[in-house]
Formats: structure tokens, C-alpha cells, sequence
């Protein structure tokens, strides 16, 4: 079956619906490579089929491949569409054969593609020529880092894929795509390359790649994927963390850093994003090991140790960072929010205390009461026995006088 070349405007009609209804082939469904079999790895001549009995026997070779022809009939078609991950998301079409599976490009390399994107209603989103970017690192949406590695130098293939793998719930302002939107993408591989040697690579070229990373994970921050955000904030550090084999000046080193600390701050917010809090504790410990004054690295570390129940210390960062920046509205009010809160817990916790231990104060109110009405019948009884004494011995003196 041999395959349609016309262009993409003519297979438009019915792309949606053939997606569908046609079979599919899980390609990678699993960790494993999967081989696929080139047209000439197929016997082009099968065996003879045995005679079931009875027939007659010496057929002229036009007859043989007239049965060869009808057999080749009665077999399965051929598949147009690939379901590249076995959920009927992801599917991709070959239009035009490239140069072999040995061509196909590799994780970890450069490719340089031609790309049109379309929506399911034909409406044109963007259209790039000669587009670049290391397959594997998230530079793309994800349909791209998956399929591309599955084509061949020089294929041209459409793709067809949910919203899940292209711009998701939210949909992109750059490109317009509305939320939720299926995409179909004609993209044609043009070229495959080893990435650079990072060791070898002068230093604006190693902060200009880095920072194109942290742009691409921003990117993945604002459409609210977080995973995809840290993996190239990551990426972007390795670059930066890579030894060197050309002279780094100063200043270029205080650029190195500068995006580093950038990187290691987003990542931080990606982290606090997915609750990953000792993650996110890490990434501020280590911003402010290169800047110990930086705001945001104080601000989110202070957010972590309150979000870790630790209120007291997150107070003491948070109080440092208003210190160096008064005017900061977003930590005065974060701050002013948690000093209530501990507040809120230290009263808590005392009258916890009180309840298992009693009430100190009205314990020692009792005690007081009681020493004082002690005190009070002891005097009254001394005075009391002074004063009979004293009586006592009046009325003895009289006695004695009287008898004198």
C-alpha cells in the first residue's frame, strides 16, 4: 500500500474522524525500544501455499501470483495512524518516508524542525520554519519532545493530540489556543545534531542557553505545570554547574550566578506549588548561600517554615527580609498574617496547659485567701489570751490588796 504525498490541505477532510476509527499501534506504552520493521525487512515472495488436497497441481506462474495477489487482499490493511502511547491521545500519520530508522534522532540532541499547528476546526495557531530546540528537555510542548523522536530525517507526519499534550486545560496566550483544544501539527524533521560541548562553550553562550531554560520553565510555571517548571530550572543549573575548560571572567561569573540564583528562587515557588517543602527549604538555603541578602529567597524561605509549622523562625526571616526592603507591601502582609497566627497558637497552647495542669492563678488566689484567714484567727487567739491575762492579773491585785 503505497503512501499519500498530496499535500496537507487535501487530507484535511476526515483527518479527526480516520484518527479514530482506524486501529492503533502503541509504540511507547513501556520503557522499551520498539523496533519497526522497514519495507525492505519484508519478504517480498512468501512461501507457496501448501495444497489443501484435491487441486490441481503445476500452476503456471500467473495463476501463482494471482493466488499471492488475493491473499495479499484478504490481509489486514495497512495502518495509517499510530497511537504513539496506547490511550488514543497522541497519534501521528506518515506523509512523506525519511531516510530510515537508523536517521531517527536521539534524547539529549539538538533537531531542527518545520512546524505547522492547527486547530481541530483548521484554523492556522503558528507556523514556524526551521525551528530549534534539544529534544527531551521540555523546550517544546510535550507532543513534540514525543513524537519527533519517533520520525525519520527529512519525514514529513501529521500529529494529532489531546489538549494534555499540547496547551493544556488553560489553553496559551502565544500562541491564542483556547483551553482545552485538540491540535494537529504538520511537522517536517530537517535536521539532527549533537549538542554542544558545555566544557568548550564560551561563557555568553552558556548564560545566554541557561537562561533561555529558566525562560522555558516560567513559561511552565504560568500554564501551571510545575514538574515540567522544575525539570528546566534543573536543566538550566547543569549548564551553569558545568566545569569549565575556557576562562570565565569575574564579571561573567557574577552572571552565572546571578541566573543561577534566579533558577534556584523559581524552583523554590514550583516546589511550594507541589508541596514538595524540604525541596523548597533546599533551593532557598542555597540562594542565599551565593546572596545572603536576596528578598525573594528570604521571603519564601520564611513561607516554607511557616507552612513546616515553624512559626517563630519563619517570623525571625521574614523580619530580616522587611528589614532590607520596608516597603515590601507582599512580606509586610504575609508577616503580619503569621505573628497573628503564632499569637493565635501560643494562646492556644496555654490554655491547653492550663486544662491539664489547672489554673495556677486561682490555685495560688485560694492558697493566699487561706494564709491570710490562718493569719487573721491567730492574731485574733493571741489577742484574745493577752487580754485574759492581762484581766487575770488585775483581779489578783485587787485580791491582795484587799487582804492587806
Amino acid at each position: 500500500m503505497t503512501e499519500n504525498k498530496d499535500t496537507v490541505g487535501d487530507v484535511w477532510e476526515g483527518t479527526f474522524v480516520s484518527a479514530k476509527k482506524s486501529g492503533r499501534t502503541s509504540l511507547l506504552e513501556s520503557g522499551e525500544d520498539f523496533e519497526m520493521l522497514d519495507e525492505e525487512d519484508i519478504d517480498d515472495d512468501p512461501p507457496p501455499l501448501e495444497d489443501a488436497g484435491g487441486g490441481k497441481k503445476g500452476k503456471t506462474d500467473d495463476s501463482r501470483k494471482t493466488e499471492e495477489d488475493k491473499e495479499m487482499d484478504t490481509s489486514a490493511p495497512v495502518e495509517e495512524w499510530l497511537d504513539v502511547l496506547g490511550n488514543d491521545m497522541l497519534k501521528k500519520k506518515i506523509l512523506e518516508a525519511g531516510q530510515g530508522r537508523d536517521s531517527r534522532p536521539q534524547k539529549g540532541q539538538n533537531v531542527k524542525i518545520n512546524l505547522k499547528t492547527s486547530l481541530n476546526n483548521g484554523a492556522v495557531v503558528e507556523e514556524h520554519t526551521e525551528l530549534s530546540f534539544t529534544l527531551g528537555d521540555g523546550d517544546v510542548i510535550q507532543v513534540l519532545d514525543l513524537t519527533v523522536q519517533l520520525m525519520e530525517m527529512g519525514e514529513k507526519a501529521l500529529i494529532q493530540a489531546d489538549a494534555k499534550y499540547a496547551y493544556g486545560l488553560h489553553g496559551s496566550d502565544d500562541p491564542l489556543v483556547p483551553p482545552n483544544a485538540e491540535v494537529l501539527l504538520e511537522v517536517e524533521l530537517l535536521e539532527v545534531s549533537d549538542t554542544p560541548d558545555l566544557e568548550l562553550l564560551p561563557p555568553e553562550q552558556r548564560i545566554s542557553l541557561a537562561k533561555q531554560k529558566r525562560e522555558r520553565g516560567n513559561i511552565h510555571y504560568q500554564h501551571g505545570d510545575y514538574a515540567f517548571a522544575v525539570n528546566s530550572y534543573g536543566i538550566a543549573m547543569q549548564i551553569i554547574e558545568c566545569s569549565s575548560k575556557v576562562d570565565i571572567s569575574p564579571e561573567e561569573e557574577e552572571l552565572l550566578i546571578d541566573v543561577k540564583v534566579k533558577c534556584l528562587n523559581n524552583m523554590a515557588a514550583s516546589q511550594l506549588k507541589l508541596d514538595h517543602y524540604d525541596a523548597a527549604l533546599k533551593s532557598c538555603v542555597s540562594a542565599l548561600t551565593y546572596q545572603p541578602e536576596n528578598i525573594k529567597a528570604l521571603f519564601r524561605m520564611g513561607k516554607v517554615l511557616a507552612l513546616q509549622g515553624e512559626y517563630a523562625e519563619a517570623i525571625r526571616i521574614l523580619r530580616k527580609a522587611l528589614k532590607l526592603e520596608p516597603s515590601n507591601k507582599t512580606i509586610h502582609a504575609e508577616l503580619s498574617k503569621l505573628v497573628k497566627k503564632y499569637s493565635d497558637q501560643k494562646g492556644a497552647e496555654q490554655a491547653m496547659y492550663k486544662k491539664m495542669l489547672g489554673n495556677p492563678a486561682s490555685a495560688r488566689s485560694i492558697s493566699l485567701k487561706q494564709q491570710g484567714k490562718s493569719s487573721w484567727g491567730l492574731s485574733w487567739k493571741w489577742l484574745f489570751g493577752a487580754t485574759a491575762v492581762a484581766i487575770g492579773g488585775v483581779a489578783l491585785s485587787v485580791v491582795i490588796a484587799a487582804r492587806n
